[in-house]
């Protein structure tokens, strides 16, 4: 993989393993609805300056469908449940259990793309397993059965997601496709959020960490999902939820005072040593009988 796919990776990696932080920060006194509805719609401000140019607004009429159904799948469900679970969950393991993402994505992506994957994709994959299994220990962090069930259940989303997006846009574009997405989810959610309105309002720190969420997690960082997506497929780029974990881990530790053991350091080891053979596929990867490489 060309070395600007993998500083894009290693970015996105950032930007999203810190998002759980912050919805850490956030979620208590937003709640998590109006918390995910406050992300949409300032990630939907930085979407709409792009996607109302005329080169662009004519290309959602086809597509619109496709973007109503990653709205519910790739914004609104995972995003509240991972809200959700930050209530009975340290951030780190927000991270490290959306890592299962990229095993989820290869397996849909086999089943549903006819994608091949290479042995050594597979052993990489199987090896960032390993180590998320090696993180997920009870010295390095809690959660409770109902925050891990649907940091799970959102993880599956994205992997379902993230092959739709590769399935549906295979002749539409996908900033087009993504971007609409996040802007649908933040008008669709409106209603629900206005039923949990908050006693209050929220803190100066929990108004920051809404804004970083929706400016900069979600906004820009679903500006390099879709250069990634576009440029080295789906299962690749569902390789950056193996990132979460050590990010995470990272910035749970500097801003939250979060443990890290001899087991994280080890997990992440492991991890990224996985990363490393899941995305070292040098011959390509085949979408369609097409031959994709770098």
């Amino acid at each position: 993989m060309a070395i600007r796919y993998w500083i894009l990776l290693t970015t996105l990696g950032a930007l999203w393993g810190s998002a759980f932080m912050f919805i850490k920060i956030a979620t208590p006194e937003f709640g998590p609805v109006l918390l995910v509805n406050t992300r949409l719609l300032i990630a939907s401000l930085i979407f709409l300056p792009i996607l109302l140019r005329s080169k662009y607004i004519n290309l959602l009429s086809p597509i619109w469908k496709h973007a109503l159904l990653l709205a519910v799948t790739n914004n609104m469900i995972p995003f509240t449940l991972f809200s959700f679970a930050s209530l009975g969950s340290d951030s780190n393991m927000l991270a490290i259990l959306n890592s299962t993402t990229a095993f989820n994505t290869m397996i849909i992506a086999y089943l549903w793309l006819n994608e091949s994957v290479s042995r050594l994709q597979l052993f990489g994959l199987i090896i960032g397993f390993i180590g998320v299994f090696i993180l997920v220990n009870p010295q390095n962090s809690t959660s409770t059965i109902i925050s891990s069930l649907s940091c799970l259940v959102g993880a599956a989303c994205y992997s379902f997601s993230t092959v739709f997006i590769q399935k549906s846009s295979e002749k539409t574009n996908k900033l087009v496709l993504i971007g609409w997405s996040v802007i649908f989810s933040a008008l669709l959610m409106i209603p629900f959020s206005l039923l949990y309105l908050p006693d209050k309002v929220p803190s100066l720190n929990a108004l920051v960490s809404a804004t970083w969420l929706g400016a900069v997690s979600t906004g820009l960082g679903f500006l390099g999902y879709v250069r990634l997506i576009d440029k080295i497929g789906a299962v690749r780029t569902s390789t950056v939820a193996y990132f979460l974990p050590v990010f995470g881990i990272i910035w749970g530790y500097i801003f939250l005072s979060e443990v890290i053991t001899l087991s994280i350091i080890l997990g992440c080891i492991v991890v990224l040593i996985g990363v490393f053979l899941a995305t070292s596929n040098k011959k390509g990867y085949k979408f369609r009988g097409q031959n994709v490489t770098d």
